[in-house]
């Protein structure tokens, strides 16, 4: 089974760019990706742009309306993905706990539907 692990932290939770910190936790992603892909579950992963780069899109009686920013106004920002396929649940959370923002924000694993 398919699962996205979308990953959520607030603003300045993690390390920032240019810390002496930055490198160690950019190590973790690497081990991790590198994790994934010679276990043969990562299908894709990709970091997002800052929210202030989103647009939100919806069409209400038929006209299209777009709106600067994400749709929902959180402390925790959607800041990447990772989709794993994985036997089970259990599997996709272990892979998710290797994700260096679940120790300072969180991962959401959710089974993609897969539509026939």
């Amino acid at each position: 089974m398919k699962y996205l692990a979308l990953i959520y932290a607030a603003p300045g939770a993690g390390p920032d760019y240019g810390t002496p910190e930055f490198g160690p936790y950019m190590d973790g992603y690497r081990k991790a990706t590198e994790t994934y892909q010679r276990d043969g579950v990562m299908l894709a992963g990709e970091a997002l742009q800052d929210t202030s780069t989103a647009t939100t899109v919806r069409v209400r009686n038929g006209k299209t309306e777009t709106m600067d920013g994400p749709f929902a106004e959180t402390k925790e920002q959607l800041g990447g993905f990772y989709m794993f396929e994985c036997a089970n649940l259990d599997d996709a959370i272990k892979y998710a706990a290797m994700i260096p923002s679940a120790e300072h924000g969180s991962v959401e694993v959710r089974p993609i539907m897969e539509i026939e």
